[in-house]
């Protein structure tokens, strides 16, 4: 896995294609180009006796320019990204920012490909790919992209579940504004929780929830910690994804009841400071918390400013 830091500042991870996928991708294309060729000369041999030799090598040129770089950039600027090749095994070229390629970058890749494969038998791209970190070869490092693998396995069974203090507040939530990489975020940064040190976890916690905020309403009851916000923004998200899905299948509606497995978000630890503890009884693993001195507080207000960096 990869990290690209998008044009919103949103650091998204994603699958670099492997050298064998790669390597096989470029044979498949290579053949349909010499496929494409063979086909080329065996038509012209056919006009060859009714033209002069100038005709025939000049309509060659052409030929051979047209299936050599017009084919790679042609593709991928068409299916935004991908060639025959890479089609066949799940590639895709986008931007060092995971953007789209462009048709400038798709043309520099095109023209340092006839260099690294057609003149130098691929040498240049191999050791190119082997000294990157991210398996780049020279046409990637001109034209700033790189290549991921759109078959990446996912993390189905890594499900983010709703903080039951959240339930009744997470289902007023207005969410078609907020945009699918800062979900995504969102969603890698729970996942590596718990390979985060407490301080990195409060602090990207109160970046990545205040990114989130800023496009969901209404805003977070006082005093709710980063990861348990996060947790039930998506896991709302994920039910009303669930019941329209539900709803298209022909399924009768939504599933029975919010939430298919009520429960709270694993957590490894404590936050890393007090003034942070929820005021809901979030679930935390480890030593019990001691019970409270008084009954239990009147259900917190929805008011702005509930990730506030730490002290």
């Amino acid at each position: 896995m990869s990290e690209v830091v998008t044009g919103d500042a949103v650091v998204v991870e994603v699958r670099v294609a492997q050298m064998p996928s790669r390597a096989l991708a470029i044979i498949i294309d290579m053949a349909v180009q010499f496929t494409a060729m063979f086909g080329a000369y065996a038509l012209l041999g056919a006009f060859a006796g009714v033209t002069d030799l100038a005709m025939f090598s000049a309509v060659m040129i052409v030929l051979l320019v047209l299936v050599m770089i017009g084919y790679p950039v042609i593709f991928e600027s068409v299916t935004r990204g991908r060639s025959l090749g890479k089609l066949a095994l799940g590639l895709r070229v986008v931007s060092d920012d995971g953007s789209p390629e462009r048709f400038r970058q798709a043309l520099f890749r095109g023209l340092a490909g006839v260099v690294e494969f057609w003149l130098l038998a691929g040498a240049p791209a191999l050791i190119a790919s082997l000294v990157s970190q991210r398996g780049k070869r020279l046409g990637d490092v001109f034209a700033g992209t790189i290549v991921i693998s759109d078959r990446a396995p996912r993390d189905a069974g890594q499900v983010i579940m709703m903080p039951p203090p959240l339930a009744s507040w997470a289902a007023t939530l207005e969410l078609s504004q907020l945009p699918d990489d800062v979900a995504q975020a969102a969603r890698q940064y729970l996942l590596r929780w718990a390979d985060l040190s407490p301080q990195v976890q409060h602090e990207m916690g109160v970046r990545i929830a205040t990114q989130v905020a800023s496009f969901v309403s209404p805003a977070a009851p006082a005093g709710t910690p980063p990861y348990a916000y996060l947790s039930a923004v998506l896991a709302e998200r994920r039910r009303r994804e669930q019941a329209r899905f539900a709803q298209r299948a022909g399924n009768g509606g939504a599933p029975q009841g919010p939430y298919p497995q009520p429960g709270p978000y694993p957590q490894p630890g404590p936050p890393p400071a007090a003034s942070h503890q929820p005021p809901g009884p979030y679930p935390q693993p480890g030593p019990p918390a001691p019970p409270p001195a008084a009954p239990a507080p009147e259900p917190p207000q929805a008011t702005p400013g509930g990730f506030a960096p730490p002290q």
